[in-house]
């Protein structure tokens, strides 16, 4: 059974008197020790569905059955105990973390609020966690603005372990880091992943980076997934036309490269009543494109695409 099982997931806002859904119809699993990168521009969901997931946003429709659970409509008094098994690695190491609290603070308030009453305890994990992500025990006594990003950062998923949870949704955990810093926390996490057993859900729109940590991608537009395949495949022989294209704008050592799928346009402000969302600017559209919504299927080898060419 899948750790994590997301079904027909949709999570609307309204703004201006109109409802639309930033999340719309997604379904996928995470399976045991298994990290599933998410990937698409910016706008698309991404975060929308990461914060859905660890029900920090309420979703309109569909199910998020954690560990069997579904948790997509449980009040904050069901989810109380839930809570430590899926926890969440932000994006801003900045904007994240309380300045008014050390990092003892910051770390021993989650282990508090999950009733571990004693002192000594609590003391005992908050040391085990800062050895592991390479703090000295000084550190504890500082504050957020005493750390680089990196550091924060470091923080931050010292934070999301101390619970022990058995996923973590990470969003953008080291876009807003330096390239030598963002390669040391990938690492970073490589390591407590093999040392915790953990699942990661990786969202980013760096897909070097999802390359390098994931087992499994999935690729979305405009609220929905247009194509899952494992790590190898999806690099090998990605079938979706905007799978194709982003793969081709990561920029690579060879100023000789012709990009053979370039996108034209930014995505749609708003979502067509009909037909394939990415029509307008894909390169193969056909006259089906315009009037028929394509589905996400399953392919003989295991992965799945919503494409009538693919």
């Amino acid at each position: 059974m899948a750790l994590l099982s997301v079904n027909n997931l949709k999570t609307a806002y309204t703004s201006r008197g109109k409802t639309f859904y930033a999340v719309d119809g997604v379904s996928f699993e995470v399976g045991e020790n298994e990290t599933v990168g998410l990937v698409g521009e910016s706008g698309c969901g991404k975060s929308t569905l990461g914060k859905s997931v660890v029900r920090l946003i309420k979703p309109a429709e569909g199910e998020i059955r954690l560990e069997g659970w579904d948790i997509a409509g449980m009040d904050d008094r069901q989810l109380r105990p839930i809570r430590k098994s899926v926890q969440m690695v932000f994006q801003d190491p900045y904007a994240s973390l309380n300045p008014r609290q050390t990092v003892f603070q910051i770390l021993d308030t989650p282990l508090k609020v999950h009733g571990i009453k004693n002192p000594a305890e609590r003391r005992k994990q908050i040391n085990e966690i800062i050895d592991r992500i390479g703090f000295s025990a000084a550190a504890l006594q500082r504050y957020p603005h005493e750390f680089s990003g990196g550091q924060r950062q470091r923080i931050g998923i010292a934070r999301a372990l101390i619970l022990k949870p058995k996923l973590v949704v990470c969003d953008e955990p080291v876009s807003a880091l330096d390239l030598s810093i963002q390669a040391q926390i990938i690492n970073l996490l490589v390591d407590l992943k093999r040392s915790f057993g953990l699942c990661f859900l990786f969202i980013s729109h760096d897909l070097s980076v999802v390359r390098y940590f994931s087992d499994r991608v999935l690729v979305m537009y405009l609220g929905r997934i247009v194509e899952s395949a494992d790590h190898s495949s999806l690099w090998r022989e990605a079938r979706h036309p905007y799978t194709r294209a982003l793969l081709a704008a990561v920029p690579e050592a060879d100023p000789g490269r012709k990009i053979e799928s370039r996108l034209s346009g930014e995505v749609a402000g708003s979502i067509p009543e009909t037909g394939c969302r990415f029509r307008a600017r894909c390169p193969i559209a056909a006259d089906r494109c315009s009037v028929e919504d394509p589905q996400l299927r399953t392919l003989p080898d295991g992965n799945a695409v919503a494409c009538h060419l693919a």
